[in-house]
């Protein structure tokens, strides 16, 4: 390996450890970037807070031989501008072993990987977004590999046991977790809040009275209580999903979500069609949406990343979107309590169900046992690949390693808040979770119609539940 960099750390206490920075001026190789990440020189990572040449330990990857000049091929659903601070986060690797990443990132994720796994294609190493696609590629095309054992201690030392098993299909431990984000919260301006004398709702019916008062503040019709968008390529749908899945876990507590996500209830079952006609009061109300968009059917030709920008201009008041949506913002938006936008949690509807925290994450999964690849799988579950890329933002991994320092803004640190709030439910993305046919193919396609054919609420249900794998 050609830049053996010495790792200097700091003890921290409790959460992890920090890592100190290299800040003498050295050399950069560029991490290529591709497809729908817009590519990227990662030599500097400006504005992102990461440092080209961050101190990591190098030991641990010499036990994979001389793979100076090999490159590894990673496919992701993460786009611009979140893809940027990890193709940053790859660069210290690149430094200590000669190993070039190619990030690829693309908006049809879910459709493409199947079909260059069946075409036999794969990329190196997948960012899987989606447990139940994992499950679906291992079972149907025995394309991934097993992880490593090096990979495997990893994960045993630094992750909890459910998020090994979102990992592992029919026994056997195929992908490391990687990042973890929120996804129940709602966005707003706490200025124009302020300004308009409206209060963060603490309950589900504080929330829906809120939106009735701003509409009838608001009797033109061109401001709006809420603004939404769920197009996203070839995973059109997904935001709605997540608006489900939410509302199931509020409407219908944690015990029935496990039997919808495992089948042991249909998909149409009535606790489904209440959370289903739950979520339409908001999203198919035309009083309350789209606000600086158009109406409900605007919904899903709006592009999911631009969906919550109208609250900068003052045409909506609320956003629900996942913690990660802070990278969408534009540049010189102030994300804080205080600032331009911040986030607030959505809140329970069943006092019984306590208060349920929806989330997710990614898996990184590998197509090649070569070693240059289980090298990259290795950094990926490290200490210093995490705290690296923690100090990009946007990024909150379920890692033990996490030195809380490292996160970069305060959406993190509520994300992080409640990821350990021993009084919150946690559940992971239902369809995330489901098979892929389902989780990311009808549920999805199904929702869309919803919106944007105003598909009947049964018709949509009984649609997904007919298309349930048989096995």
């Amino acid at each position: 390996m050609r830049n053996r960099l010495n790792r200097r750390v700091a003890a921290a206490a409790g959460a992890g450890i920090s890592i100190t920075m290299l800040l003498a001026a050295c050399g950069a190789d560029q991490i290529e970037g591709s497809g729908g990440s817009g590519g990227g020189d990662a030599s500097g990572g400006a504005g992102t807070g990461v440092d080209a040449a961050a101190e990591i330990d190098c030991a641990p990857y010499e036990e994979f031989g001389d793979i100076e000049g090999e490159e590894v091929s990673l496919y992701t659903s993460i786009l611009a501008p979140e893809d940027q601070p990890y193709i940053d986060a790859f660069q210290p690797f690149t430094e200590c072993t000669g190993v070039s990443v190619t990030y690829e990132g693309s908006s049809e994720f879910e459709a493409q990987l199947l079909v260059r796994t069946q075409a036999g294609n794969p990329p190196d190493i997948a960012l899987f977004p989606q447990p139940g696609l994992l499950q679906t590629i291992v079972r149907d095309t025995g394309t991934v590999v097993p992880a490593p054992d090096q990979v495997e201690a990893a994960v045993d030392e630094f992750y909890g046991e459910d998020w090994k098993n979102y990992g592992t299909v029919d026994g056997e431990f195929y992908a490391a977790p990687n990042s973890a984000n929120v996804k129940s919260f709602v966005w707003y301006s706490p200025s124009a809040f302020e300004e308009a004398g409206y209060e963060v709702p603490e309950t589900w019916d504080e929330m829906l009275a809120l939106s009735d008062q701003i509409v009838a503040d608001n009797p033109g019709g061109e401001i709006k209580p809420w603004c939404a968008g769920i197009e996203s390529g070839d995973a059109t749908g997904w935001t709605t999903t997540d608006w489900m899945e939410d509302v199931m876990l509020r409407t219908a507590g944690p015990d029935v979500y496990d039997q919808w996500v495992n089948h042991e209830i249909p998909f149409n079952d009535p606790a489904v069609a209440t959370a289903l006609e739950t979520v339409g009061g908001i999203l198919k109300n035309e009083e309350y949406v789209n606000g600086g968009i158009g109406g409900v059917q605007s919904i899903a030709s709006q592009a999911f990343q631009e969906a919550g920008l109208p609250i900068l201009d003052g045409s909506c008041f609320m956003h629900r979107q996942a913690s990660f949506y802070a990278a969408n913002w534009p540049d010189g938006t102030e994300v804080a309590e205080d600032g331009d936008v911040f986030a607030f949690y959505l809140p329970p509807i069943n006092e019984e169900f306590g208060n349920p925290v929806l989330g997710a994450g990614e898996f990184v999964g590998a197509f090649s046992d070569e070693p240059h690849v289980q090298a990259f799988q290795l950094y990926m579950t490290s200490e210093d690949f995490i705290n690296n890329r923690a100090a990009g933002g946007q990024f909150i991994p379920p890692h033990s390693g996490l030195d809380v320092a490292n996160l970069q803004n305060p959406i993190d640190e509520l994300s992080a808040e409640l990821l350990n709030d021993e009084e919150a439910t946690f559940r992971f993305d239902a369809s995330d979770l489901m098979p892929g046919a389902v989780g990311a193919g009808t549920f999805w396609s199904e929702m869309t119609a919803w919106i944007a054919e105003d598909k009947a609420d049964a018709e949509v249900l009984d649609a997904i539940e007919a298309s349930w794998p048989a096995s």
